[in-house]
């Protein structure tokens, strides 16, 4: 019997839900202090994870919570390029 692989479970910073880390986005804190979408998950930097909805990516957005874990202000830039991977999904 093949022994399962276990799946990394990351938490979602604004639905508190924990997801396989595949289904999640990643958004960095880089070391330079910027905040980019980690799309490969392999970025330096402090991370925070969304799960990619439209309405979670529009909640985190209004209530600030990246800039919270990022401890940082995250640009709308951000916000608008997960809206747009959620719209390529």
């Amino acid at each position: 019997m093949m022994k399962q692989k276990k799946i990394p479970m990351r938490t979602c910073v604004v639905t508190r839900e924990k997801y396989p880390k595949k289904e999640l986005i990643r958004v960095v804190r880089t070391p330079e202090g910027t905040v980019e979408v980690d799309t490969n998950g392999r970025m330096n930097g402090h991370g925070a994870y969304l799960k990619l909805d439209r309405e979670v990516i529009l909640k985190a957005k209004k209530s600030k919570v990246l800039n919270r874990h990022l401890e940082v202000e995250v640009p709308d830039t951000v916000y608008d390029t997960l809206l747009g991977m959620v719209d390529e999904k």
